[in-house]
């Protein structure tokens, strides 16, 4: 429904619509027709004459008279009429257009949108053009253009046009009268197409410094169509009749169709035009993936209609394209009741499955046809989104597009989209009917569902014209039933499982052994790839199987190969979950109870007053206790000594108050390479290059005991629950017991090693969430490996980085893990299903971090430290700290307080500004 308000620019009668699909409209010319009969003298009716590929139109400029399209396949004759001048001298010219046809369609009649009708026999037309000298041009042109449409192969007919349509091109350029500003400097000119639902309109394609320019070959429907560079929001490369040749501009963020959609004829020219716009608004515009939008959705910032919205986008559905019309799911199942309760799972369709899967006995039918099929099998004989079902929908807003659609023809009106309900109903029975919905049932405008044009849609079996769409009881009017459509839409239960319907329509579930496991295989012709168009070389054959696929429908490209994450809902945490992996992630955010609810409010109030001041961090003190790069930072719970860890193989201890060093302790003759400070403050724990982990006491001021674990470098540390696990480059994670209570009483500990977790290289760094039942690791060749900590299972492995991976740190609700690395990008992935979900370039290397889910303070190799929304993938804030790379951040839980060191052997203290 956006694509016909955005497209109508004209008032004009006439329409790209009236042309047969595949067809051109080339040229127009002032003539009058002149009629006559036997009582009445001879009429001048004026219009206006157009010349398309395939037929001749006349449009009367007097609205009461029906347009005329004249086939050309059913000319018999088309001639110029001479002038009768006596002048012997005088070269004799034709004066008018005489053809003889054996059909004709007049469509408008009275100016009443509706079937057209056909008059069929023979008749005869005169037509005069009021600019009489170019009536043997047009002559020669109709007689080309007819020998083509009566030539007996399509592919031959087709060729032919395209060679007339192609020297048009050739013979014409771009009006540069047409640009904006004199000062403008064209970057380069070529030959495309604008499109428009069912039809397209050839013409030349300008692009500026300042604008994108099209200039329709025929001037139709205006001479130059002008998007303003600085205006546009976002570019996507789209497939057109199954070739990358597509390219679609936006001016708005969020609205359902674009400004303009361009068909190329070759790749390279889209793709010069593309890079050509990415890169003047490369500092203007952010580049979103599906991963990134997947982390917004996740995380509540977009609805799950915006998310839908977005994926259909990025899957080259556009408004468009009929055959690749944004898809959105059936979401309710209850069309009979008086009230709908959004509260009960039984008023929700069951998302997991595909339409056709709905039903249990339909789909027993189909799999038995489905077993007895030879290769290539498929399951459904039809598409969930075709070009009919679409306007099956919209027919009462856009009656012109059926008729286009259906030669002149409305359906019968039994199978008009007549009831919401019936609709449901014979999708969920009926034989070939497994059609999904669009996005305009989740809208605000509810003009598709009422006749409000008046038109005459037939009439049906039992006497009743087709009129308004009959809504659910449950709906008091047409803005109700979108209103409730929206509700259910955004409700609890389809938020925890529109993923399921995500990976059938864009999923993993799309294709493969998935998809026929999930009953969801369709035809081999709707899969992108699923046929070279290129490879056919019969002309005829390639033009009846691209029309096949066309009118058939089309499955989206597929987004993602690996199962979608869940959204994160309120009421998450009491879902049902079965496998030993699930049950880990149930616990990944106990619920609080009710003694300690009121300190963790007041604990979650500070973190995000801290965080929504983050920008504003104060340099609070700085000093420079090291010889060499800090690689570990551990406090007291008072705040008051800080220890740190160098590669200068020593540990010191800080005076916050005083601003002294107070100890320095050396363990080793090789650099020391993180630290962490055990309960009761009273052991401080470092990890060793020389493979070693040393406990130090506070209280007596020595060390307490050694584990000798490993067999290379030990790089990263943590402590909960008695557990202590140590990473190394040795390529394995080793879990000890380490009893807190033991150490800080200075009893001689015996550490047993519980667990040990390989890794095919060298593990840089670790995290465990906040529960303590999963862990995560980052290697050296950039792999992210997600623990099960309870049964010491590999959950998720994920190539993620293409080099070291330097700080990893799952969310603070540890639905997700965020790492940086030495490839200069900071990942997103999902830990229920190890999904790589977001990824976002940095200008350098960021070497540690901390983050509460949404926003990211990073420690930088050039020192400063940087404040990132991941939400918009963007920098909000760059604050300079260090004079060389920061290699280490501490942050107290309150988020009130943060330290970091750097290599210019410093230590930092900052504090947001409130």
């Amino acid at each position: 429904m956006a694509f016909i308000k955005k497209k109508e620019r004209s008032k004009e009668r006439f329409s790209l619509l009236l042309l047969d699909l595949e067809e051109y409209y080339f040229e127009q010319h002032t003539a009058y027709q002149l009629t006559s009969s036997k009582t009445a003298q001879t009429r001048r009716i004026r219009g206006s004459l157009k010349i398309c590929s395939k037929s001749i139109i006349f449009e009367p400029e007097q609205i009461t008279e029906p347009i005329l399209k004249i086939p050309l396949r059913d000319c018999k004759q088309i001639e110029g009429v001479e002038e009768n001048d006596r002048n012997p001298f005088n070269e004799s010219k034709p004066s008018g257009l005489s053809i003889t046809c054996q059909q004709v369609y007049l469509i408008k009649e009275s100016n009443v949108v509706g079937p057209y009708r056909i008059e069929r026999g023979d008749s005869s037309f005169f037509f005069e053009l009021e600019v009489s000298r170019k009536t043997e041009d047009v002559v020669q042109t109709l007689l080309q253009l007819h020998r083509a449409s009566c030539l007996d192969k399509l592919g031959d007919q087709t060729a032919m046009i395209a060679a007339n349509l192609q020297s048009r091109l050739a013979r014409t350029s771009f009006d540069k009268n047409s640009f904006q500003s004199v000062s403008e400097k064209p970057h380069m000119e070529c030959e495309a197409e604008m499109v428009t639902p069912l039809v397209t309109n050839p013409g030349h394609v300008c692009i500026t410094d300042q604008n994108l320019y099209f200039q329709p070959l025929n001037g139709y429907p205006e001479q130059a169509v002008q998007i303003m560079l600085h205006s546009v929001r976002r570019i996507y490369k789209r497939r057109h009749g199954l070739r990358p040749l597509g390219l679609e501009v936006f001016c708005t963020e969020n609205d359902l169709c674009s400004d303009i959609y361009l068909k190329f004829y070759n790749t390279k020219d889209r793709d010069e035009l593309y890079y050509y716009i990415a890169t003047f608004l490369e500092n203007h515009m952010v580049e979103h993936t599906a991963e990134s939008y997947m982390l917004q959705w996740q995380r509540g910032h977009i609805s799950n209609y915006q998310y839908l919205l977005h994926l259909n986008n990025l899957a080259d559905r556009s408004c468009n394209d009929l055959s690749q019309y944004p898809v959105f799911p059936w979401v309710i199942a209850d069309y009979t009741s008086a009230e709908l309760d959004l509260l009960n799972p039984a008023s929700f369709r069951d998302l997991s499955k595909p339409v056709g899967a709905l039903s249990k006995e339909r789909l027993e039918r189909l799999l038995a046809r489905y077993r007895d099929m030879p290769d290539p099998k498929f399951m459904y004989g039809s598409h969930y989104s075709s070009p009919g079902y679409v306007l099956f929908y919209l027919v009462r807003v856009a009656p012109e597009y059926m008729l286009c659609l259906q030669n002149g023809r409305y359906d019968h009106a039994d199978r008009m989209f007549n009831s919401i309900a019936e609709t449901w109903k014979n999708c969920m029975e009926g034989a070939t009917d497994f059609k999904e919905l669009i996005p305009e049932f989740y809208g605000n405008d509810p003009s598709f569902l009422e006749n409000s044009l008046g038109l005459n849609l037939g009439k049906r079996q039992g006497g009743k014209m087709v009129g308004d769409v009959v809504l659910p009881p449950w709906a008091s009017d047409m803005r109700d039933f979108l209103q409730k459509s929206q509700k259910a839409l955004e409700s609890q239960y389809v938020s925890e499982h529109l993923h399921e319907w995500i990976d059938l329509i864009f999923g993993f579930r799309q294709r493969g052994s998935e998809a026929v496991a999930a009953h969801n295989v369709f035809h081999p012709l709707t899969y992108e790839g699923g046929i070279d168009c290129d490879s056919i070389e019969d002309p005829d054959q390639k033009i009846a199987m691209l029309t096949q696929i066309l009118e058939f429908g089309q499955t989206p490209k597929q987004l993602f190969s690996t199962p979608h994450p869940q959204r994160i809902t309120p009421k998450f945490q009491s879902m049902s979950r079965t496998t030993s992996q699930n049950t880990s992630l149930n616990e990944l955010s106990p619920a609080s109870t009710s003694e300690d609810s009121s300190f963790e409010d007041l604990t979650e109030e500070s973190k995000k007053l801290a965080w929504s001041n983050i920008t504003k961090l104060k340099l609070v003190a700085s000093h420079k206790i090291h010889k060499e790069a800090i690689t570990g930072i551990a406090v007291t719970r008072s705040g008051s000594s800080v220890f740190t860890t160098s590669q200068d193989s020593t540990l010191k201890m800080f005076s916050k108050e005083s601003g002294l060093l107070q100890r320095s302790m050396s363990f080793s003759n090789m650099a020391l390479s993180s630290c962490l400070m055990l309960p009761e403050d009273a052991t401080v724990v470092c990890s060793s290059w020389d493979n070693n982990v040393y406990f130090y006491s506070i209280a007596y001021g020595r060390r307490q005991d050694t584990i000798m674990g490993h067999d290379d470098a030990i790089s990263k540390m943590c402590w909960r629950d008695n557990q202590l696990y140590t990473a190394s480059w040795d390529s394995t994670v080793k879990v000890w017991r380490c009893i807190s209570a033991d150490i800080s009483s200075n009893k001689r500990s015996h550490f047993e090693l519980l667990a040990e977790f390989e890794h095919d290289a060298g593990v840089n760094t670790i995290n465990l969430n906040q529960a303590g039942t999963l862990l995560v690791s980052g290697s050296k060749e950039g792999t992210i490996s997600i623990w099960d900590t309870t049964s010491s299972v590999l959950l998720h492995q994920v190539q993620c980085h293409s080099g070291t991976i330097h700080d990893i740190a799952f969310s603070p609700d540890s639905r997700h893990v965020l790492s940086t690395g030495e490839d200069r990008s900071l990942r997103v992935v999902d830990v229920q299903t190890g999904m790589l979900i977001s990824t976002v370039a940095a200008e350098e290397q960021q070497r540690c971090f901390c983050w509460d889910g949404n926003m990211v303070l990073s420690g930088s190799q050039s020192g400063d430290l940087l404040v990132w929304d991941l939400m918009a993938a963007k920098v909000t804030q760059k604050i300079p700290g260090h004079s060389g790379a920061v290699t280490a951040m501490w942050m107290n839980e309150q988020c009130s307080s943060i330290i970091t060191g750097g290599e210019d052997k410093q230590i930092i203290f900052w504090k947001p500004q409130y």
